[in-house]
């Protein structure tokens, strides 16, 4: 029995004798002699075969597969990258793929992934430039950002900007981006790139490790961003400038670094307080420094700031201009039993600040009792008179007792006066009452003296006319002057020489009818 087979100009096929491998066909008309004969047919327009038992057959044919086969093997660990014509193929670990020979220009290239994850650079474009290749991711890293590349996990370089490939691999590569224009990068694994990495950290990052005694200043574009404690490590990109400052021979800040932490933005002042100890002291005060709980030093008007790393700090500011105490509403018994509302105010400023707080424990609640206990002293002592009668001897009172309190505390007392005496309602009646009395007297007094002046002066001036006829006629025309202002007709009988002694007939205008 012949048996024939039509290889078309397009196709290829494997010839079997039973389930024996003999060769590969090329095109034309084929004849065989039996009918075990039979052939599997493939289409050249598919450049890689799906041959049944491939494994099997590169065993024991391979030199036949060969002439018209191109093999590409995998290892374990190996990724192939096959070029037909204009289109890639990516072939994973432990495969075998074959690919038909003289049709496209055929290209293998073989990569050992565990030396490295990424596909070498000259590949990268134009893989990227065809459609989505399968086992390959691309990665793109925009300007302004900078790339780790992972691998296994473990940390292999940097990614500048650019166009970057990658073998797909199950937990294989792991690329994290950070943002390069900010200062601090937050790495995940700090320490693991102090340890191991320190050629990359030189490269692209400034690094802070401190001591026990020392602390760091930050600064990116000279603004300060970070403040690291004793005993810190910390990583920030290249542009990051960082200052270490010796603290083992002094806390306190420089003149210019203070003035530097102070004036500067709101978020620069929230990043230094947990840090710093900062205290203003105006002018015209004065500031006591407490370290460990014992005085240190005084401290000028001015900003003053200090690590708070490590120690104790404590700071207060004393007003050395005059103060006003207010002592009101203090109700006291006079000598007489009459109870009086008074309030006292006094001027005092503190002139020796150390001594003051080192004695008293508050200030003005000492100089207030005091005063308080003056001034019931004082008002205790006299009566109601007296005190009227003399105000002024409160205040000199209070005065002398308050001065013999004063003058080992540090504390000058200027002026003691008291402001107002308020008395009960019923006692206010009383006094006026007295008063309107007193000045009641008094106007009657002054009444009777001008009354007898009155009369010892009418009582002169008759003498005066009694003996001088020209007097007495002027006084009579001046009384008959001001008559004639209040009358309307005079009706004399006589001459103007009987004008007074004769009868005097005065007579009103005649009523209406």
């Amino acid at each position: 029995m012949l048996k024939t087979f039509y290889i078309k100009p397009h196709e290829r096929a494997f010839l079997f004798e039973r389930s024996h491998f003999q060769g590969i066909l090329g095109p034309g008309l084929h004849r065989r002699m039996g009918w075990h004969w039979n052939i599997q047919r493939f289409d050249l327009n598919d450049p890689s075969p799906q041959i049944e038992n491939l494994g099997f057959l590169l065993q024991s044919d391979r030199p036949t597969l060969e002439k018209s086969l191109i093999i590409v093997e995998t290892a374990f660990n190996e990724v192939a990258l096959v070029q037909i014509g204009r289109h890639w193929q990516v072939i994973t670990a432990n495969q075998q793929v074959v690919f038909w020979r003289g049709l496209d220009p055929i290209t293998v290239h073989h990569f050992n992934f565990e030396v490295s994850l990424e596909i070498p650079a000259e590949f990268v474009s134009p893989l990227q430039r065809l459609s989505k290749i399968a086992g390959v991711q691309f990665v793109q890293i925009p300007e302004g950002r900078i790339g780790l590349l992972y691998e296994w996990g473990n940390f292999v370089r940097p990614l500048l900007p650019g166009n970057y490939g990658f073998w797909s691999i199950p937990n294989g590569a792991m690329i994290r981006t950070y943002d390069h224009t900010q200062p601090d990068p937050q790495f995940p694994d700090p320490d693991t790139l102090l340890q191991a990495h320190l050629d990359f950290l030189r490269d692209y990052c400034t690094v802070a490790e401190l001591g026990a005694q020392q602390v760091a200043i930050a600064r990116h574009h000279r603004k300060v961003i970070a403040i690291l404690p004793p005993c810190s490590r910390k990583i920030f990109w290249r542009e990051v400038s960082v200052e270490i400052i010796d603290i083992n021979h002094g806390s306190k800040l420089s003149p210019a670094l203070s003035k530097e932490l102070v004036s500067g933005l709101r978020d620069v002042l929230d990043l230094i307080l947990p840090h710093v100890h900062m205290i203003e002291v105006p002018a015209q005060h004065l500031g006591l420094l407490y370290l460990e709980s014992a005085f240190h030093s005084t401290l000028e008007p001015g900003w003053h700031l200090w690590w708070k790393f490590g120690q104790s700090l404590k700071a207060e500011v004393i007003d050395l201009r005059l103060q006003t105490l207010e002592v009101a509403g203090q109700e006291i018994l006079s000598k007489d039993k009459v109870p009086l509302r008074l309030n006292l105010t006094a001027g005092y400023r503190i002139t020796d600040p150390l001594r003051a707080k080192s004695e008293l424990v508050d200030i003005p609640g000492f100089l207030y009792k005091e005063l308080q206990f003056a001034l019931r002293g004082a008002v205790g002592t006299k009566t109601l008179d007296e005190l009227l009668d003399d105000k002024g001897a409160i205040d000199q009172s209070v005065a002398d007792y308050i001065l013999q309190k004063i003058p080992n505390y540090g504390i000058e007392v200027e002026s003691v006066g008291v402001k107002d005496i308020i008395l009960p309602g019923e006692i206010k009646t009383i006094l006026s009452q007295v008063v309107e009395a007193e000045k009641a007297a008094q106007a009657n007094v002054i009444r009777r003296r001008e009354e007898t002046a009155a009369t010892r002066s009418m009582l002169n001036t008759a003498r005066v006319m009694e003996n001088n006829p020209t007097a007495l006629r002027l006084k009579e025309l001046e009384i008959l002057e001001r008559i004639a202002d209040k009358i309307e007709r005079i009706n004399v009988n006589g001459s103007l020489d009987n004008l007074l002694t004769e009868v005097i007939h005065l007579s009103q205008a005649p009523a209406e009818p």
